[in-house]
């Protein structure tokens, strides 16, 4: 705790950071249907109503680069890439589990 004359370094704060990682309207949604199975792209836009290409290509490249999410191209015909979570995402959804239930969800 700060006292009145302290002050806070509001140059980086890990919450704030951490907020900013999960900004933004499908990147919630998107974890949540990568703990079931991997993703595919085209099946996301159909799963998430009212996106669209953009707005999903960002949010996966964002959560890719952040870690929660692996990018794998599927030499399988025809060719494919699936989004599945990483360790650090599979940590990160057991922080949101432990946050449902402190809210009694």
């Amino acid at each position: 705790m700060t006292t009145q004359n302290e002050k806070i370094n509001l140059e980086r704060c890990p919450t704030e950071e951490l907020l900013k990682l999960f900004s933004g309207k499908w990147k919630p949604w998107i974890l949540r249907l990568a703990v079931e199975s991997p993703l595919r792209f085209n099946t996301l836009l159909h799963q998430l109503h009212g996106s669209n290409k953009q707005s999903v290509a960002a949010a996966l490249k964002e959560l890719v680069e952040a870690g929660l999410l692996v990018k794998t191209v599927v030499k399988l015909k025809p060719l494919h890439i699936e989004y599945c979570l990483s360790e650090k995402g599979r940590a990160i959804i057991s922080v949101f589990k432990d946050l449902e239930g402190l809210l009694g969800e």
